[in-house]
């Protein structure tokens, strides 16, 4: 099989965000905030050329041809985060016990899930911004990482285990990532 003699990927920047290499560390800035992230490899060069990043590697292996889609996938959420934020929408589903739940500075707290008198909490990761309004719960911030994680973590809070999932259906579900309905 024919090894490549080189990849090189390129991501075009909309004329309102600004990319800068500082180091090994790629910061997006836009109207939506700024956003931060290391990227390392010894074969991969990430470069900052006019109006586009530059992702390149000469003789890749499988795995550095696989890493450079990851960058790629990551810089192109980086620059789309910087404009718009990521939504995530979760849903609140008790019919045992009513669950309170609220979100009280870098933590959401969940009251009275299955009727435990200890809160559940679940950790906000970065700038990202959750809001309760009635049975649903929004995250939303400029790093799609951060919100996803964010999702994740009131989404595990009240998981339960060793009962039926037939039965017990209480808890905080993901329905949303962002903007595609799961299914």
């Amino acid at each position: 099989m024919p090894v490549a003699a080189k990849i090189e990927e390129k991501i075009e920047i909309p004329e309102d965000v600004n990319v800068e290499k500082r180091k090994e560390e790629i910061v997006v800035s836009g109207e939506n905030g700024e956003i931060k992230k290391k990227f390392t490899h010894p074969r991969i060069s990430i470069s900052v050329e006019g109006d586009e990043v530059v992702l390149t590697v000469d003789k890749p292996s499988k795995k550095e041809k696989a890493l450079v889609g990851t960058y790629w996938s990551h810089l192109n959420n980086m620059i789309k985060g910087s404009q718009d934020d990521f939504v995530y929408k979760l849903k609140i589903v008790y019919s045992h016990f009513p669950m309170e739940v609220t979100s009280e500075g870098d933590e959401v707290v969940i009251k009275n899930f299955l009727g435990e008198n200890k809160p559940r909490k679940a950790k906000i990761i970065g700038s990202t911004e959750a809001r309760v309004e009635g049975d649903k719960v929004t995250v939303k911030g400029p790093d799609k990482e951060a919100v996803a994680q964010t999702a994740a973590n009131i989404e595990s809070a009240t998981k339960v285990t060793r009962v039926d999932p037939r039965v017990f259906q209480d808890g905080i579900y993901i329905t949303e990532r962002a903007g595609k309905p799961i299914r």
